[in-house]
This record gives C-alpha cells, sequence and structure tokens, in this order.
C-alpha cells in the first residue's frame, strides 16, 4: 500500500516529509514477487506452512489439494471401481493399520471375475481388502502430502528470500521512513488532540516551560495541576521539598519528558517551553533491588548516583529523588549534601533535587545559583490536601505522618508518632543516638471529652430515622446546645 501512501502525503513541503515521499518509493519487482508468491494472510510462523500463496507452485498446490480434497477424490475412485468390477457395495476406505484399500464382501470376492489389477491386501472373515495401483499411489502421496508440502513451502520461502536479498536495503529504508511517518503521525495527534504547545530551542543556557503537565498522568487525572521550570546560569539547582504524594516526582518526570520531546521533535505539553542546549538527560529516581547481582536498593541508588556525577556536564539535565533514603539519617543526609554540592560545584548542570531532608534547604543560603521550591499542602479536617502547586522557598514541614493516615496506619500507631514527633521536635528527646527514638515518653494525656452535641450527631442514622424521630432528635440537639 505504499502508493496509497504516497498519495495521501500528495506534495510535501517540509523537507523530512519530502525525504518519506523518496524513500518508500515502490520497487515493483520486488512487489511483484511478493505478492505472487506470499499468501495474502500468511501464517506467523513457517512451520505451520500457509505463507506461500495458492497459485505460485503447481506441485505445491497438489500437495495442498491431496490434503484439502482426499474424500472428493476417493468417493470419484469408488464410484469407477463399482462400475468396474460389477459390485454396487464396493466400498474404498482407510484405517491406520493398513492404510487405503479396496473392500468387497467375502460372497462376491469368490464369485466375480476381479479386475486384473486388484491385489489382495487382508483377507477377513466376511470380506477382502484389495489395493490396486492407482489406489497406491495415491495412499503414497496422501500418507506423507502434508510432511512434502512443508518441506516444500520452506524451499520456496528460502528461494523468495534469495531473489528479494539484492533488494534487502531498499526494504530497509522503506522500514525507516514509514517508522518515521508513524511517529510523527503520532506526534501531530498528540499534539492537536491534547493542546501541546511547539518547543523554541535556543542558543540560551537553560530550560524555561510554562504551564508544564506530564503528558501520561495529566490522562489519568480529572484535574491535572500545571507548573512552570525555570533553570537559567543563576539558578542551576532546584531543590524540591513537600510531603510524599505531594508531587514531586511527577513534576521532576514532566521537565525531563518535556525536554526529551522536544528534541524528538515533537510538541511539549506546556503554555510555552523554551529548551538550551542539553546534551543528556541523568536520572536517579524510584527504589528498586539488583537481588540477581547481589546489590542492595541502596547499592544500586549508589551507583546510579556515581554514574551520573561521573557523567554529567554543565549541560546536562539531571534528576535526583531522595537521594540516601536507603540508609541511616545521618548517613543519608551527609551524602545528599556533599552530591549535591558536588553538583553544584564541579558538575554544573541543571539538576532538580528532591529530598525530605530539610538539613538541604540550606544550601541556598551558600550557592546563589542553588533555589528551594515545594509543593505545597495544608491540613484540612484533620486530614492533608495535597495542592499539587510548585511553589517558591522550601517547605514547612513533610507531612509524613498525615500521609500514613491516609495509608490506613492505625490511629493508635499515627498518635504515637504524633508524640514522639512533638518529643524530638521539643528536644525531649536527647539529640543523641537514634536509639533514644525508644526512649520513654511522658504519659499520653487521655483525650479531651467530646462535646454532647457531636456524640448526639454521630449517633444519629439519618437514613432509618421517621419524619417524627428526626423532629425529637432535632430537639434534642438543641436541647444539647443550650
Amino acid at each position: 500500500r505504499l502508493a496509497e501512501l504516497r498519495g495521501a502525503l500528495g506534495t510535501p513541503q517540509a523537507p523530512l516529509l519530502g525525504w518519506v515521499m523518496e524513500e518508500i518509493a515502490t520497487p515493483e519487482a520486488a512487489l511483484d514477487l511478493l505478492v505472487r508468491a506470499i499468501a495474502p494472510e500468511p501464517s506467523t510462523v513457517l512451520r505451520d506452512g500457509g505463507v506461500i500463496a495458492q497459485g505460485f507452485d503447481a506441485d505445491l498446490d497438489e500437495l495442498r489439494d491431496i490434503q484439502t480434497n482426499c474424500g472428493a477424490f476417493l468417493l470419484e475412485l469408488e464410484a469407477r471401481e463399482r462400475e468396474r468390477s460389477g459390485i454396487p457395495n464396493l466400498k474404498v476406505e482407510f484405517n491406520r493399520v493398513h492404510g487405503f484399500y479396496i473392500e468387497i464382501s467375502a460372497a462376491n470376492a469368490a464369485k466375480a471375475e476381479l479386475p486384473d489389477d486388484y491385489r489382495r491386501r487382508q483377507t477377513l472373515k466376511n470380506a477382502e481388502r484389495y489395493i490396486t495401483p492407482e489406489l497406491k499411489a495415491f495412499e503414497d502421496k496422501a500418507l506423507s502430502a502434508q510432511e512434502r508440502a512443508l518441506a516444500r513451502e520452506k524451499l520456496l520461502y528460502e528461494e523468495v528470500l534469495d531473489q528479494l536479498a539484492a533488494d534487502i536495503p531498499r526494504f530497509q529504508r522503506i522500514a525507516r521512513a514509514c517508522a518515521l511517518l508513524d511517529g510523527l503521525s503520532a506526534f501531530a495527534e498528540a499534539a492537536a488532540r491534547y493542546n501541546y504547545a511547539m518547543p523554541r530551542f535556543s542558543d540560551q543556557p537553560g530550560i524555561e516551560i510554562v504551564a508544564g503537565r506530564h503528558p501520561v498522568v495529566e490522562r489519568q487525572v480529572e484535574n491535572f495541576i500545571a507548573n512552570d521550570c525555570r533553570l537559567d546560569p543563576t539558578r542551576r539547582m532546584l531543590l524540591i521539598t513537600g510531603p510524599n504524594m505531594g508531587g514531586k516526582s511527577t513534576t521532576m518526570r514532566q521537565v525531563a519528558l518535556i525536554a526529551l520531546l522536544a528534541h524528538v521533535g515533537c510538541f511539549v505539553p506546556a503554555t510555552s517551553a523554551r529548551i538550551g542546549p542539553v546534551d543528556a538527560i541523568f536520572t536517579r529516581i524510584g527504589a528498586s533491588d539488583d537481588l540477581a547481582s547481589g546489590r542492595s536498593t541502596f547499592m544500586v541508588e549508589m551507583t546510579e548516583a556515581a554514574a551520573i556525577l561521573h557523567g554529567a556536564t554543565d549541560q546536562s539535565l539531571v534528576l535526583m529523588d531522595e537521594i540516601g533514603r536507603g540508609t541511616s539519617t545521618f548517613d543519608g543526609v551527609a551524602l545528599a549534601v556533599s552530591i549535591a554540592r558536588h553538583l553544584l560545584e564541579k558538575n554544573r548542570c541543571w539538576t532538580l533535587f528532591a529530598t525530605h531532608y530539610f538539613e538541604l534547604t540550606r544550601l541556598a543560603q551558600d550557592y546563589p545559583e542553588c533555589a528551594n521550591v515545594h509543593l505545597d499542602a495544608v491540613e484540612h479536617n484533620h486530614g492533608i490536601v495535597f495542592l499539587h502547586a510548585l511553589e517558591e522557598g522550601p517547605a514547612s514541614q513533610s507531612y509524613g505522618i498525615e500521609v500514613a493516615a491516609l495509608a490506613g496506619i492505625p490511629t493508635s500507631v499515627v498518635r504515637d508518632a504524633k508524640r514522639r514527633l512533638r518529643a524530638l521536635e521539643n528536644r525531649e528527646i536527647s539529640a543523641g543516638p537514634q536509639a533514644d527514638l525508644f526512649a520513654s515518653l511522658p504519659p499520653e494525656e487521655p483525650d479531651a471529652p467530646g462535646h454532647p452535641v457531636l456524640g448526639a450527631l454521630a449517633a444519629i442514622d439519618p437514613d432509618a430515622l421517621t419524619p417524627r424521630e428526626a423532629l425529637e432528635a432535632l430537639y434534642e440537639l438543641k436541647r444539647l446546645t443550650a
């Protein structure tokens, strides 16, 4: 269907589409051979047969015909032999032990004058079985027809490949052109359907994205919150803080995906995007071990971090997500700070550095090209609401305990964690070894008694009340508030 494709392209104005048009020119001789030799809907594997087209090879067609028309031939042979022998109840049959045979009752065999070419194959109590040269020849063909057809088909297939060998470079160019056209079509459809914008490449270093979106996540949620991102020589690193599930990883990934999409020739999910020179994208995101190679989660994390520190240049985009979390707090903080300093001082790359270590936010005081940003969240009705909006400055807290409560951690555990967090923040537990987390805490104060109105409201089941009971409950609530 290359001719149809060329017709659909018309007269392209873009040089790239012009190249595609030239590359997909139809190789007529090869096309003619393929149309004649290969079935319209060939089998997926050659050993199953059905690859070579009907009519391409007379021997193959005969072998296939034997398989498909075996019954018709036997009926036709049976009719001829009945007429030739004068025996109306003569039968042509088959079994796995003796193959094909002509069966005649014992009485008819004794009195009839059988044709000279009948050779006795088996004698039964009430019948005689014969074979003729014609039936023997058919038997030889029929019993080996499938095996011979597959062998013949394989031979023909190899011959077709040999004839097409000279056209292989041409086919490869056609495949590349079709793949490119397929990709460009997908880009165009996504840009039109999802409101992507044309990125602008610049010789000026840096990345500036206005209202960027994650191309995958935005298709999964109803209201995706778009975010800006600005990296330039005065702002090489963004230290991203905020709660788990707040959107830190999504924000970092969308920046990398926008840069990648722009470089492969696609419009990007953003209101606008200016992309400066980017020579590579490095990522250290997620947590996974490599047990087959004997590497722990932390070892995998450090190996990837080492590759970034050795490979990133001042034109690389680097994503670092919660580096150092796989070891003790002090080790993790020390490593995270040192890695961030190395990226700022040595690599000088464009870096998005997400962390829960608030100690890192002090780097912005020592390095003017380092900026703090955070994904905001607010507490509401004893819970947490994620705003997913990227704001300037560090986060005020991590909301880790609130997220644990959302995940279904028992209330008693959450309450105990909050007490221990307050104790740590108030330095009621000395800032010593981590084992002090297990020190005794002051007795837990009992919960303040709830207001009687709240208790009465909690006991009401609106669906189970009659109109009169609902009126009485309303009067009771009014009495309790008096």
